[in-house]
């Protein structure tokens, strides 16, 4: 009977092994893909927020997010442009 034992050994439950897989995957993705959902948003409305007080170039601007010893840093830097002198009256 030990044949028999062994060709009706039973495996994991499927639903087990697919959230274990569903973990993995997940996992994976947010350690590549780098930052979380809400960055781009953000991103977006900083940009609008700026560019309502100081005309910049979209290109001046960097918005970093950064870990740094278990924190998490979001950096934002903005090239201001140069101040032409004052006409002199």
């Amino acid at each position: 009977m030990g044949i028999l034992d062994f060709l009706k050994r039973r495996s994991e439950p499927t639903a087990t092994v697919a959230k274990e897989r569903l973990r993995i995957i997940v996992a994976q993705e947010r350690s590549t893909r780098g930052g979380p959902d809400y960055l781009p948003l953000l991103r977006n409305e900083l940009l609008e927020v700026i560019k309502k007080y100081v005309n910049v170039d979209l290109e001046a601007i960097n918005i970093a997010l950064e870990h740094d010893s278990g924190h998490e840093v979001l950096e934002l830097s903005v090239a201001l442009p140069e101040e032409k002198p004052a006409a002199k009256a």
